[in-house]
């Protein structure tokens, strides 16, 4: 059992002792911090929430609006929504903040607070410190009975977002509607059975639902990895579907299966996208793109192939952000199916990134493999080491930035090595009590090999660690 708090907010497994789990007190200690935080931030006492379908998703939903209702806070409940639709909801409301009550791609035991300023953007660190404080102190004070905050309800905001990724100009409708593709989604039981659907029936799909029972329940892990997305691939195949669509319960992660049942590939998802943005983008205007150091590097390849620079960002949403921000990007993401548009939003979103892609396919006239095919292809290997007390991160770091000095390092977020035409990422998540180890080649065998290689020089250096 876990809980963990970051900058990404508060996430923890429900159940278990105050402090050490995601209990009431912790959901209540969190939910004052972040609305006193507001308060004294932004002087604009609304919020806007939004939750997916987690079993404990009702009852974290009541302690929260409570809470903040309690401090004199106005709050406008999305009730199931997406992380996305969320993040469009706060501008549209001119809103102070946003929450968004989903644990992303962990598993059903987890639940967590995800936090947006009042541009439905995630936190910044400095933010997060300040917020943070204040569930350390404790120093909060509520509002009189006069005072209490409003509550509304309001179920319209996934119509409006997919209305706003509609209009963009470079989803293309009626030539998708041309096309009436069959389209398999996997909803792992959230809610992306009530927005990715709507979505593409009105861009004339025919869609087949599996896992689409809005339960919380998850049908299996919710990560979109291809090991959990055998069931889609059959699907896929036995339909004689287009493609495969599969997202997270939160709906800001997007993975592809193709029309043979073999996996796009998450990491391909950003690529496909921005290969569509840059082809589209008139000269003389920004053809920039960022991903975080964790990503194929089929990106930067694609990015100037097309006339743009590509430049990296440390992982974690607000960072890419802050990047694209810095560099007018167009476009720009994380390797895990996270799509950011800016054009829509500075947000993952894994809506914008059906209906992009939908049109990029249109246009190419050719099944969804055979795109796939027009992009370097690179293999990353996703492993990771549990954390217990005795890893010392720290001296894990330092040792191999010793022992790989002469290899081109790069220390803004863990550890990445750089050689002649692979490298390896070393990091601590920012979601669960884990080491990753993201190391990518254009050889399957030596991306694995490179994972073992690095795993094996991680014992070496803490001979008890459990691998």
């Amino acid at each position: 059992m876990a809980l963990i708090k970051s900058i990404s907010g508060i996430r923890g497994t429900i159940g278990g002792a105050a402090g050490d789990n995601l209990t009431p007190q912790d959901i209540v200690e969190c939910a004052a911090a972040f609305g006193y935080w507001v308060i004294q931030k932004t002087n604009n006492p609304k919020i806007v929430v939004g939750r997916d379908a987690r079993i404990s998703g009702e009852i974290v939903n009541n302690l929260v609006v409570s809470t903040l209702r309690s401090l004199g806070i106005d709050v406008v409940d999305l009730g199931l929504s997406t992380t996305p639709t969320v993040e469009i909801a706060v501008p549209m409301e001119n809103a102070g903040a946003g929450i968004i009550l989903t644990a992303s791609h962990n598993p059903k035991q987890w639940n967590a607070l995800k936090l947006l300023n009042d541009k439905g953007e995630f936190i910044s660190a400095a933010d997060a410190t300040e917020f943070l404080a204040l569930i350390e102190t404790g120093n909060i004070e509520y509002a009189t009975v006069e005072k209490l905050g409003s509550y509304r309800k309001d179920d319209t905001y996934i119509d409006k977002h997919i209305n706003a990724i509609l209009s963009l100009p470079l989803v293309t409708i009626e030539k998708v509607k041309a096309k009436q593709f069959k389209v398999v989604v996997d909803c792992v039981n959230s809610t992306g059975a009530i927005s990715i659907p709507p979505l593409l029936e009105k861009l004339g799909c025919e869609v087949i639902l599996i896992n689409g029972e809005v339960t919380g329940d998850f049908a299996h892990n919710p990560e979109p990895l291809p090991e959990n997305l055998r069931q889609l691939s059959e699907a896929v195949e036995a339909n004689r579907a287009d493609l495969g669509i599969a997202v997270d319960p939160d709906v800001d992660r997007l993975a592809f299966v193709s029309e043979d049942g073999e996996m796009f590939g998450e990491e391909y998802t950003l690529v496909t996208v921005a290969d569509y943005i840059l082809k589209n983008t008139p000269e003389g205007k920004s053809r920039n793109t960022v991903s975080n150091l964790s990503s194929t590097r089929a990106l930067r390849d694609v990015t100037e192939k097309n006339g743009g620079t590509y430049s990296s960002a440390a992982v974690g949403e607000v960072n890419v952000v802050n990047q694209m921000k810095a560099t007018n990007a167009v476009i720009g993401g994380e390797g895990n199916g996270g799509v950011i548009y800016p054009e829509l939003h500075y947000g993952r979103d894994a809506l914008a990134g059906v209906a992009l892609v939908l049109s990029q396919l249109a246009e190419f006239g050719k099944p969804i493999s055979w795109m796939r095919r027009n992009y370097p292809s690179y293999v990353i290997s996703k492993n990771k080491i549990q954390l217990t007390p005795e890893i010392d991160l720290d001296l894990i770091f330092e040792k191999l930035t010793e022992k790989y000095k002469n290899e081109e390092l790069d220390t803004v977020d863990g550890l990445k090595i750089l050689f002649e035409s692979d490298w390896i990422h070393l990091r601590k998540s920012n979601t669960e009590p884990i080491i990753r180890i993201y190391s990518e080649s254009a050889s399957e065998v030596t991306a694995n090999n490179l994972a073992k290689k690095i795993q094996q020089d991680i014992a070496g250096i803490l001979k008890h660690v459990v691998i």
